[in-house]
């Protein structure tokens, strides 16, 4: 058990797909202009990414490796196109919305690069907590880009038809926020500000270790 949570929750920080492991950028910048589209997308890469894996874990025993890719791309496909035609069918509003982003998750670097890295090589137990842990970090980082700029770039939040928050009536909302150039600056701070929390815990440990007597290199 111990495992299969460390396993789940490097995928929540250490190993976020997004700001650790920069895979499955292009979607999440295009469609987190709306915290709708946004967590609709999160919940589709979420049950890609889970089934794949266990269907790749369980079949990786009887796939050469030469035909592996290929395989990978049927069992993806096969699981992208239920979520296409069940939000088709049932969320035709967030379909318009997420477009051509839900075939494409077939090409989603995130969950091809799982299936290659993680499910290929693990058995389904741990590959369930991969693609869990990848697949909510995923959307913890996308939701959050989602709300930021639908709140801050049109000056209200809307989830299916109702209005959650709005801004006062003086604010004057930065429209730049919700086209392309907004995203790559937002995801940019977000870059910079973990960054920077990582340089100060890192500074905190090592001081902590000199306090103790232990030199800088134990520290790091």
């Amino acid at each position: 058990m111990s495992e299969w949570l460390r396993v789940f929750r490097s995928g929540l920080v250490l190993e976020n797909p997004l700001t650790r492991l920069m895979i499955g950028l292009c979607a999440t910048l295009a469609v987190s202009n709306l915290i709708q589209g946004a967590f609709f997308m999160a919940l589709a890469v979420i049950f890609v990414l889970v089934m794949s894996n266990v269907i790749v874990s369980s079949i990786r025993t009887l796939v050469p490796t030469t035909v592996r890719i290929p395989v990978f791309i049927v069992v993806i496909a096969t699981f992208v196109t239920i979520v296409d035609l069940t939000m088709k069918a049932f969320l035709p509003s967030i379909y318009a919305i997420l477009g051509i982003w839900i075939p494409l998750i077939v090409v989603n670097c995130l969950i091809l690069g799982r299936s290659e890295a993680f499910a290929y090589q693990n058995g389904v137990t741990l590959s369930v907590a991969d693609g869990l842990g990848k697949g909510l970090g995923f959307a913890m980082v996308i939701v959050t880009l989602g709300f930021v700029r639908e709140l801050f770039g049109s000056g209200h939040l809307d989830f299916l038809g109702a209005t959650l928050l709005r801004m006062p009536g003086f604010y004057q909302p930065p429209s730049i926020l919700i086209l392309f150039p907004g995203a790559f600056i937002l995801f940019g701070f977000l870059m910079g500000a973990i960054n920077a929390f990582e340089s100060w815990n890192k500074g905190r440990r090592i001081r902590a270790h000199v306090d103790e007597g232990f030199g800088e290199e134990a520290a790091a």
